[in-house]
């Protein structure tokens, strides 16, 4: 088939690709409507992509455009192009809450939902009116209720419970909450976080990824002083998902929910007690992403920041071996990382056999090249300051690298 040039005035300014459904904005400049949309409420811009001036969110189809490219594309037919069909008007708040009511009523909640759903799927403007209209607090309703079942429903409703709540956490997924949306969820809704706790124990794969990835939002605007007070149970559904890797994506949420929590007050015991370290270890003995790889070597840095989490750490065989296997190989993040875990164990938890199990494992030839080899300055240091710990130890043994170490004094 013939390359068919597009007209200009048929391309979206932002995507340069034909639009499909044209709308005006403010400023009097055309865009392509799920273009300018994504600009406006995903990207969070506030002015004109191309007059720079400041943008109001009533959006107004332009009709004589669209019948201009449907009549465009109807003329190439024969070149393989297809109509644009026309476009359906966009959901309004008053559609919104008109589902939100329906779904009060038990027979129609699923239905509500499904629609809820389907709406929120289409584009970003909908997520941003449905969050207007107040989808979020009616779905997080749902999903407590199905927290809070009690043992005496009925089999029948409890399993209708059980799927609305499933389908109102996956809606609450999809909507990718603003801050504002996220902090309704925490402020507005009681201890919803304890219902996203529950679900993470007794839920089926799909809803606790949905409940981990919203986790991991909330954490990120929750207030630093209420950071201190997270329940144990959570640490312990959290070491969870990452011993189950139910999807990569749940794996980083889980690990990113443990970097937002571990600094503060008494977290990094809670995440020691609930067997983080040996789970981050195997791990990273099995995994081979980059980005989980850092994150998790984040972690287990914080962990060794206190005397049980080293405790941990040096209890589990491969421990050691795997942190120094990470360094120069996976990134200068990552490196810096192992060299850290590794100075919190040399300065504060060395025993006669620790020394020993960093020569023969490795350690010590890996510290070396990190010295010589282009690192970050930081790693540099603090490897020098590891070698400079024990030198004494380890310069006279068959194990060591002997040319390497023997230069070091000169380093």
């Amino acid at each position: 088939m013939d390359e068919i040039e597009i007209p200009h005035y048929f391309l979206c300014p932002i995507s340069l690709e034909m639009m499909r459904d044209p709308v005006t904005v403010c400023t009097g400049i055309t865009y392509d409507r799920e273009s300018i949309e994504r600009w406006m409420f995903s990207c969070n811009n506030k002015t004109c992509p191309v007059t720079k001036q400041p943008l109001q969110e009533d959006l107004t189809p332009n009709h004589t455009v669209r019948r201009l490219i449907q009549a465009w594309c109807i003329a190439n037919a024969s070149y393989g192009v297809e109509r644009i069909p026309t476009p359906r008007p966009p959901v309004d708040k008053t559609k919104i809450i008109k589902l939100i009511d329906e779904g009060k009523n038990p027979q129609k909640l699923l239905s509500s939902l499904h629609q809820l759903k389907s709406i929120s799927l289409e584009s970003d403007r909908n997520k941003r009116c449905m969050e207007a209209a107040g989808a979020v607090s009616f779905l997080a309703s749902i999903v407590k209720k199905n927290s809070s079942t009690s043992n005496g429903e009925a089999p029948n409703d409890e399993l209708e419970t059980v799927r609305s709540s499933e389908e109102a956490l996956s809606i609450l997924h999809y909507l990718q909450l603003t801050d504002d949306g996220l902090r309704e969820l925490i402020y507005k809704n009681g201890d919803f976080v304890s219902s996203l706790t529950d679900i993470l124990r007794r839920g089926n794969c799909q809803s606790r990824a949905y409940a981990i990835f919203l986790l991991k939002s909330i954490f990120q605007v929750f207030d630093p002083l209420k950071l201190v007070g997270t329940s144990p149970e959570i640490f312990q559904e959290v070491v969870q998902v990452l011993r189950h890797q139910i999807s990569q994506q749940a794996t980083k949420s889980a690990l990113q929910i443990l970097i937002e929590l571990c600094p503060w007050g008494r977290n990094r015991i809670k995440a020691v007690e609930s067997g983080a370290v040996s789970v981050l270890i195997e791990l990273l003995l099995e995994i081979s992403d980059k980005r989980c790889c850092e994150m998790i070597l984040v972690v287990l840095d914080q962990l060794c920041g206190c005397a049980d989490g080293r405790a941990d750490f040096l209890r589990h065989a491969a421990g050691l071996a795997i942190v120094s296997k990470k360094m120069l190989r996976v990134s200068s993040v990552a490196t810096e990382r192992a060299v850290k875990i590794l100075s919190s164990i040399s300065r504060c938890s060395t025993t006669p056999a620790v020394v020993q199990e960093m020569l023969q494992v490795g350690v010590v030839s890996k510290l070396c090249l990190v010295v010589q080899v282009n690192c970050s300055l930081k790693a540099r240091e603090k490897a020098k300051e590891i070698l400079a710990l024990h030198y004494k130890t380890w310069r006279n043994s068959s194990c060591g690298p002997v040319h390497l170490l023997a230069s070091y004094p000169s380093l």
